[in-house]
Protein backbone atom coordinates (compact mmCIF):
# COMPACT_ATOMS: atom_id res chain seq x y z
CA UNK A 1 0.00 0.00 0.00
CA UNK A 2 2.91 2.67 1.06
CA UNK A 3 4.65 1.62 -2.73
CA UNK A 4 0.97 2.00 -4.08
CA UNK A 5 1.16 5.63 -2.70
CA UNK A 6 4.96 6.57 -3.46
CA UNK A 7 3.51 5.77 -7.43
CA UNK A 8 0.50 7.69 -7.90
CA UNK A 9 1.87 10.50 -5.86
CA UNK A 10 5.38 10.73 -7.27
CA UNK A 11 4.59 12.92 -10.38
CA UNK A 12 2.23 15.74 -8.10
CA UNK A 13 5.30 15.72 -5.62
CA UNK A 14 8.43 16.25 -8.11
CA UNK A 15 6.25 18.64 -9.77
CA UNK A 16 5.90 19.98 -6.23
CA UNK A 17 9.60 19.15 -5.36
CA UNK A 18 8.25 17.76 -2.59
CA UNK A 19 9.46 14.02 -3.61
CA UNK A 20 11.40 11.96 -1.15
CA UNK A 21 11.28 8.22 -1.78
CA UNK A 22 11.53 7.31 1.67
CA UNK A 23 9.45 10.31 3.52
CA UNK A 24 6.27 9.23 0.60
CA UNK A 25 6.30 5.78 2.38
CA UNK A 26 6.93 6.54 5.57
CA UNK A 27 4.28 9.26 6.01
CA UNK A 28 1.53 6.82 5.18
CA UNK A 29 2.68 4.62 7.25
CA UNK A 30 2.76 6.88 9.73
CA UNK A 31 -1.43 7.53 9.46
CA UNK A 32 -2.65 3.78 8.43
CA UNK A 33 -5.38 2.77 10.27
CA UNK A 34 -6.18 -0.75 8.98
CA UNK A 35 -9.67 -0.47 10.05
CA UNK A 36 -10.35 2.68 8.18
CA UNK A 37 -9.14 1.57 4.92
CA UNK A 38 -11.10 -0.78 1.99
CA UNK A 39 -8.90 -2.14 -1.07
CA UNK A 40 -10.09 -1.67 -4.20
CA UNK A 41 -10.23 -4.95 -6.28
CA UNK A 42 -10.68 -5.20 -9.62
CA UNK A 43 -10.97 -8.77 -11.60
CA UNK A 44 -8.94 -10.00 -8.95
CA UNK A 45 -6.82 -8.22 -8.43
CA UNK A 46 -5.83 -5.19 -5.84
CA UNK A 47 -5.70 -2.46 -7.74
CA UNK A 48 -6.34 0.60 -5.13
CA UNK A 49 -7.25 1.45 -1.48
CA UNK A 50 -9.17 4.44 0.27
CA UNK A 51 -9.60 4.96 3.70
CA UNK A 52 -12.94 6.98 4.90
CA UNK A 53 -12.36 8.40 8.75
CA UNK A 54 -15.00 9.40 10.88
CA UNK A 55 -13.87 12.94 12.66
CA UNK A 56 -15.74 15.88 14.57
CA UNK A 57 -15.40 17.97 11.49
CA UNK A 58 -16.80 15.43 8.76
CA UNK A 59 -16.19 12.31 6.93
CA UNK A 60 -12.24 12.31 5.52
CA UNK A 61 -11.75 10.46 2.68
CA UNK A 62 -7.91 9.62 2.28
CA UNK A 63 -5.71 7.37 0.63
CA UNK A 64 -7.12 7.40 -2.01
CA UNK A 65 -4.85 5.79 -4.74
CA UNK A 66 -5.98 3.51 -7.68
CA UNK A 67 -2.49 1.83 -9.47
CA UNK A 68 -2.09 4.42 -12.70
CA UNK A 69 -2.74 0.55 -15.04
CA UNK A 70 -6.42 0.98 -14.14
CA UNK A 71 -7.02 5.16 -14.32
CA UNK A 72 -9.00 6.82 -16.80
CA UNK A 73 -11.49 4.31 -16.74
CA UNK A 74 -14.25 5.40 -14.29
CA UNK A 75 -12.90 3.59 -11.56
CA UNK A 76 -12.33 5.89 -9.38
CA UNK A 77 -15.90 7.95 -10.01
CA UNK A 78 -17.04 4.28 -8.97
CA UNK A 79 -15.48 4.07 -5.87
CA UNK A 80 -15.91 7.57 -4.49
CA UNK A 81 -19.49 7.87 -5.71
CA UNK A 82 -20.32 4.47 -3.36
CA UNK A 83 -18.37 6.25 -0.46
CA UNK A 84 -20.61 9.00 -0.60
CA UNK A 85 -23.93 7.05 -0.87
CA UNK A 86 -22.66 4.90 2.00
CA UNK A 87 -22.35 7.87 4.00
CA UNK A 88 -25.95 8.83 3.85
CA UNK A 89 -26.55 12.58 5.30
CA UNK A 90 -23.33 11.81 7.61
CA UNK A 91 -21.61 15.26 6.08
CA UNK A 92 -19.71 17.00 5.26
CA UNK A 93 -17.40 14.61 3.29
CA UNK A 94 -13.71 16.01 3.54
CA UNK A 95 -10.35 15.48 1.36
CA UNK A 96 -7.20 16.61 0.54
CA UNK A 97 -4.85 16.66 -2.57
CA UNK A 98 -2.28 18.58 -4.17
CA UNK A 99 -1.90 21.62 -5.53
CA UNK A 100 -2.08 21.20 -9.37
CA UNK A 101 -3.50 17.31 -9.24
CA UNK A 102 -5.92 16.33 -11.65
CA UNK A 103 -7.53 14.28 -8.86
CA UNK A 104 -9.23 17.41 -8.51
CA UNK A 105 -11.55 17.22 -11.00
CA UNK A 106 -12.63 13.69 -10.04
CA UNK A 107 -13.65 15.75 -6.73
CA UNK A 108 -15.22 18.64 -8.45
CA UNK A 109 -17.23 16.21 -10.40
CA UNK A 110 -18.29 14.45 -7.26
CA UNK A 111 -19.56 17.96 -5.74
CA UNK A 112 -16.42 19.05 -3.52
CA UNK A 113 -15.69 22.24 -3.27
CA UNK A 114 -12.60 24.61 -2.34
CA UNK A 115 -12.24 24.76 1.43
CA UNK A 116 -9.21 26.03 2.27
CA UNK A 117 -5.59 25.58 0.47
CA UNK A 118 -1.50 26.82 0.82
CA UNK A 119 0.78 26.34 -1.80
CA UNK A 120 0.96 22.38 -1.85
CA UNK A 121 -2.46 21.31 -0.23
CA UNK A 122 -5.75 21.66 -1.58
CA UNK A 123 -8.54 21.00 1.22
CA UNK A 124 -12.31 20.40 -0.02
CA UNK A 125 -15.69 19.21 0.90
CA UNK A 126 -18.63 18.26 0.09
CA UNK A 127 -22.00 19.85 2.08
CA UNK A 128 -25.11 17.45 2.88
CA UNK A 129 -27.58 17.80 -0.40
CA UNK A 130 -30.50 20.30 0.13
CA UNK A 131 -33.91 18.41 0.39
Amino acid sequence: MAELRAIVMRPDLERLDRYDPVRVRQRFLDAFVPENTRVIVVDGEDVGLVAVRHANDGVWIEHFYLDPAVQGRGLGSAVLAELLADGGEERPFRLNVLQGSPARRLYERHGFALDTEDEVDVFMKAESPRT
